[in-house]
């Protein structure tokens, strides 16, 4: 055998392997359960602190409703920094995405968006195997020739005496006979 197939041979037999692979495994579902009561336990502590229990019994109409009114301020309170926060993780998000963004055109590891299928036809194919240079001629014949047309001039004239022209109906029937 070479070296190569010696280094690859492990130390330990199937067996060996299988019986450390299932106490691995049994060892890391202790923890996660260990793990899932620690943080229920560490929950509940918490809402105790932070929310302890009501004592209603014995109270006026009055106290409860200033209860009320305090534990509607709290819940606001508790709303607003919610909004905060999940504004400011929209807003965290949205600069992580476009850094990884850069990242990857940085590093030239641009993805390609997917190619679509062109049909070509056969006279666009033999198209594309003629002379490029035979087209170039050919396109300047192609062109339309366009005549520029010579735009009227109006010849300036003083337009005191326009104005004076085309005061009163007389000028206005000038102009609804200039307009037919």
């Amino acid at each position: 055998m070479s070296e190569g197939q010696k280094k690859a041979r492990s130390k330990y037999s199937a067996t060996r392997r299988l019986l450390l692979k299932s106490k691995l495994l049994k060892k890391a579902e202790s923890l996660l359960v260990k793990e899932k009561e620690q943080k229920e336990l560490e929950r509940e502590n918490t809402l105790r602190e932070r929310a302890p229990p009501l004592k209603l019994s014995g109270l006026s109409v009055q106290e409860v409703q200033e209860l009320c009114r305090d534990l509607h301020h709290k819940i606001d309170i508790v709303d607003e920094a919610r909004y905060d926060l999940n504004i400011k993780v929209a807003r965290n998000d949205a600069e992580i995405l476009s850094l990884t963004q850069k990242i990857y055109e940085l590093k030239g590891k641009m993805k390609r968006p997917n190619l679509r299928r062109v049909k070509k036809s056969a006279d666009a194919m033999l198209g594309s195997l003629t002379d490029t240079r035979v087209m170039k001629a050919d396109f300047k014949a192609n062109l339309k020739t366009v005549k520029k047309e010579e735009e009227k001039k109006e010849e300036v004239t003083d337009w005191r005496k326009n104005v004076e022209a085309m005061s009163g109906m007389e000028g206005r029937k000038k102009l609804f006979n200039a307009g037919q």
